[in-house]
């Protein structure tokens, strides 16, 4: 699933291609992605783009916004005159668009186009007046995340009311919004932390050294230009690197970067997790 990093480098790249293009027409392939009424963004200016922790933001000049859940495979790419020749990762389900994965098409002004593509077709798009947006629970439920409102005292705070396993509270989005499972696991190394300690267990210290190693593996996630681990691309399809770089996500039975103990992977919440023996305690 796409985590904070891979959402917000759709939300750059669809900001720098999006805006000002008018909406032309929805083409609905698959009517379970779309809720609401085409009519309520036909003809509608898009202005901005916005992201709450793993949801996407499309705001229209006319109070209106198209909210985005990409949830497991969901992609955003975009395609114009200068872009159409781009290549495109097979992840996209093809060599061109639409692919047997685009199951709704904005058809944009100027001859473009932003495809939704969805391998699992678990995601959505919902057209809703930008005053009831925060009122969907998706939204609404959101907890503080990283680089916005979640400062260490804040995190602290989720940290002490809880009694659950560390590695599941970071991924609980009510809780914090937008780490993942692979953001997870590589911050819980980075702390030399195991992903099976109860938060309760964790010293001050240990809960600064978490903080700031969520907010150093996001940023560089972000640098790498998000993880295409599973069905990630960016707006214009091409996939990130960071799952050539990630600290022991996808390492199973791999040596450790810092003591050579082999990696190894457990299931935690259904999740496959992967750590260090040696390193985390």
């Amino acid at each position: 699933m796409p985590e904070l990093p891979e959402v917000e480098t759709i939300r750059l790249g669809l900001q720098k291609y999006l805006i000002g293009h008018k909406i032309v027409s929805v083409q609905i392939r698959v009517p379970k992605i779309f809720i609401g009424s085409v009519k309520q963004v036909v003809g509608a200016k898009i202005i901005g783009l916005k992201r709450i922790g793993k949801g996407l933001i499309i705001e229209l000049n006319n109070n209106f916004v198209l909210a985005v859940h990409l949830k497991m495979t969901g992609q955003l790419v975009y395609r114009d005159e200068k872009t159409k020749r781009l290549a495109l990762s097979v992840k996209t389900g093809g060599e061109k668009l639409p692919s047997k994965y685009s199951h709704l098409i904005l058809v944009l002004d100027n001859g473009a186009f932003l495809y939704y593509n969805d391998l699992r077709r678990f995601g959505w798009i919902k057209a809703i007046r930008k005053d009831q947006l925060m009122q969907m629970p998706f939204f609404k439920e959101m907890g503080p995340e990283p680089f916005k409102d979640l400062t260490l005292e804040k995190f602290k705070e989720i940290i002490f009311k809880s009694n659950l396993v560390i590695k599941i509270l970071l991924m609980d989005q009510k809780r914090i919004g937008g780490i993942g499972n692979i953001y997870a696991n590589d911050a819980l190394f980075e702390a030399k932390i195991a992903p099976t300690r109860k938060v309760r267990s964790l010293s001050s210290e240990e809960i600064k050294k978490l903080y700031e190693a969520i907010l150093d593996v996001l940023r560089k996630g972000l640098e790498y230009g998000g993880s295409s681990d599973e069905n990630f691309v960016n707006a214009l399809g091409q996939e990130g690197n960071y799952q050539n770089h990630t600290l022991v996500y996808g390492r199973e039975k791999e040596p450790c970067k810092n003591c050579k103990t082999l990696i190894k992977k457990i299931k935690l919440g259904g999740r496959g997790t992967y750590y260090c023996p040696a390193c985390q305690k």
